[in-house]
Parts: C-alpha cells; sequence; structure tokens
C-alpha cells in the first residue's frame, strides 16, 4: 500500500465517497480505495508518498502533533524527499475498532489506534489504561513502559503489525451537569463510556454506563440521554461541554493510550533511509505527545474552572471537585474487585499470565486467581 506517487488526479471521487463504498464492499475494495488516496495534485511530488491514518480529529493530539509532523515536518527532515498524507480516523470512515484488523490485512498500512477500541477483539491490548489503574501520569508511565515489550513483540509476530509510537490524551475525567461532591454521588447517574472498563468501573459505582462518540457528547447531555461524561479535560472543553455542564472530578479515571503502528510489509517496502529517519523522529513525536497530553490536562481543569492560567480554551465557571481519601479508597477498591477481575473475564487465563509478568510486578497488583 506504500508506493511511489503517481498523478492520475483521484478519478473523480472523494475520500468520503470511497470509503463509504468500501463498507459495502470486500477487504480488497477498500485496499483499492486507500490506493486511490495515494495519489494527488503536486506539481513537484515528493520521491516517496504514503497514507497515514491519525487519532481523533480536533484534539491536541493530532492538530498539533500529528498532521504537522507528516504533512511539514517530514518533507522538510527529508529536504522535500518524502511526506505522507494524513487524515484522522473519525473522518476517514474507518472503523475505530477494526483498525488493527485493517493494518493487519494492509487496508490502512501506517495508522493510529485507540487501544480501548480493541476490547472485544484483542482485550490483551487494553490493560496499560484501564479505567481506575493510573491515577496520575506518573502511574501510567509506569503500566506503559512495562507492558510495551509484550505489546511490541505480539503486534510483530501474531499480527504482521510494527508498533512505531504509543500517544496519550490527556486525563479522562467525570463532567457532570448536576452537582455532586464525590465519586460515590455518581450512583444513579447516567455516565458517558467510551471503553469497556470505563463501563466497569461506572458501573461498580451504581452509575449506567452509556456507551456515547465523542462528537455526541455536548448534544447527549443536552438532550438529557446522559447525566454525566467521561473524557479528557480540555477535549471536553473544546467540544464545548463546560458551557452545559457544571461539576468536573479531578480524578483521571484513564488517559486513553493509542500506538501508532504500521503493517509490516508496508514498513518494509519503506526506504531504508526513511525508515531510519522515522526510527529516529517518532520517539520524540511520542515524547513531545507525552509532554503535551500532561500540559492539556491541567490547562483544561484551568479553562473549565475559568483560571487565568487557562490559554488554550475556552474559559468556563464549573466546580472542580477535589480528589478526597474516600475517593482515591473507593477507586483502588473498585479496580481490585471488578475492573481487573472482568477484563480478566474477557480475556481469559492468557492475560493473567500477561498481567503477573509485566503491568502487576511493576504496579504491584497481581492478577486475582480465577476459580
Amino acid at each position: 500500500m506504500v508506493q511511489h506517487k503517481r498523478h492520475n488526479g483521484g478519478r473523480g471521487m472523494s475520500i468520503q465517497q470511497q470509503i463509504f463504498s468500501v463498507r459495502r464492499a470486500p477487504w480488497v475494495a477498500l485496499a483499492l480505495a486507500w490506493g486511490l488516496q495515494s495519489v494527488g495534485l503536486a506539481a513537484e511530488p515528493p520521491q516517496y508518498q504514503f497514507r497515514v491514518v491519525g487519532g481523533l480529529a480536533g484534539v491536541s493530539q493530532y492538530t498539533q502533533w500529528e498532521e504537522p509532523f507528516w504533512s511539514r515536518e517530514l518533507p522538510r527532515m527529508s529536504g522535500g524527499r518524502f511526506k505522507a498524507d494524513i487524515v484522522p480516523f473519525d473522518r476517514a470512515g474507518v472503523p475505530r475498532d477494526d483498525m488493527l484488523r485493517l493494518l493487519q490485512l494492509g487496508v490502512v498500512p501506517f495508522g493510529t489506534v485507540l487501544m480501548g477500541s480493541m476490547t472485544a477483539n484483542y482485550p490483551q491490548y487494553t490493560a496499560p489504561d484501564l479505567a481506575g489503574l493510573n491515577p496520575d501520569s506518573a502511574s501510567l508511565k509506569l503500566s506503559v513502559a512495562a507492558f510495551r515489550p509484550f505489546l511490541e513483540k505480539s503486534l510483530r509476530e501474531q499480527h504482521g503489525v510494527q508498533l512505531l509510537a504509543l500517544y496519550v490524551y490527556p486525563a479522562q475525567v467525570v463532567f457532570c451537569k448536576k452537582p455532586f461532591a464525590a465519586l460515590a454521588d455518581l450512583s444513579g447517574r447516567r455516565v458517558r463510556v467510551s471503553s469497556a472498563a470505563q463501563a466497569d468501573f461506572v458501573g461498580a459505582l451504581g452509575a449506567t454506563p452509556v456507551h456515547t462518540a465523542f462528537a455526541q457528547i455536548v448534544s447527549s447531555v443536552q438532550a438529557g440521554s446522559i447525566d454525566c461524561a467521561i473524557t479528557g479535560t480540555l477535549s471536553g472543553n473544546g467540544l464545548g461541554l463546560q458551557a452545559v455542564t457544571s461539576h468536573m472530578h479531578a480524578m483521571p479515571l484513564n488517559w486513553g493510550v493509542a500506538l501508532f503502528a504500521a503493517n509490516l510489509s508496508a514498513w518494509e517496502a519503506l526506504p531504508a533511509d526513511l525508515r531510519t529517519l522515522l526510527r529516529k523522529e517518532l520517539p520524540l513525536l511520542e515524547a513531545a505527545i507525552w509532554e503535551e497530553s500532561e500540559r492539556d490536562t491541567a490547562q483544561g481543569i484551568a479553562c473549565n474552572t475559568g483560571q487565568s492560567a487557562c490559554t488554550k480554551g475556552v474559559k468556563g465557571n464549573m466546580v472542580l471537585v477535589p480528589i478526597s481519601a474516600q475517593d482515591e479508597r473507593k477507586r483502588q477498591d473498585i479496580f481490585v474487585s471488578t475492573v481487573l477481575p472482568r477484563w480478566l473475564q474477557r480475556c481469559g487465563q492468557r492475560c493473567a499470565d500477561i498481567w503477573n509478568k509485566t503491568i502487576g510486578p511493576a504496579r504491584g497488583l497481581s492478577a486475582p486467581d480465577r476459580q
């Protein structure tokens, strides 16, 4: 799917038309559609050009880092020899739950996969960002570092996919349109979730989890179909959530880790000097995104609560619910008694073994015995 660029004018189809058509076609049709999109109209094409599926549109990870890196920085660093066209997955019509499979097949040669979206097909890969596991960025870094060697090896050997980077979104916290003072107060409320582990956590609080697309959060709050929502501090601000909710909890329930990877054949087909360049630069991009995640977490809190430190979002007037000792005990209890066991139920004994060889020792949390 990686190829030298040719000029045939896109054959009259828009990205949306091509992606829509392949939803009704076999995988080969989808591959053809993606191949067509590698065609461009530049008068002076680069020597080598390929296509990338990025993360969520409209958030800092994509707008400030992924998109500029592929469309501008890569050509600059390579003296114009290399360039990638990038599109966010939620605007390309690419099903997020199928991204790893599409990478494996080579339909998407290079893509960003939200790890939380792999619950149904590959629950083992959701381990480092389970809801309730990482209450701060330091904990998340420990979990990811412990899991990464297994992830890289498994992706390559089991899926023919080369892991190139791991990204992270800002802290995922609870926004509510009515006051609350502690996590326990969410009981009886309908809470937007984006993963099975978030649903497990919310259910253990006595709340009702409601799976809702990111772009539909504000309209769902306004319509009354949800009372609260779990999403990123700053990305929620970007949606306008601060205008329709009144209270936000300070505790990160999880973070939203995403992997950036390539189909192994597509990766190996790249020019050797391009692979060398990407191996050097992608770790720097990863580090920048992690640093941005921490800044955006703080910015989201500052903006939603109307603090003077807000520079990247719209100032709101929300009440920040502090993390109490009671909330911290509840987080730990729910993770150990509900989230981890239910993850193991979805994943099986192999995941207990994976956990006890990776994240478990790093975090001092052994997988419970399965009867």
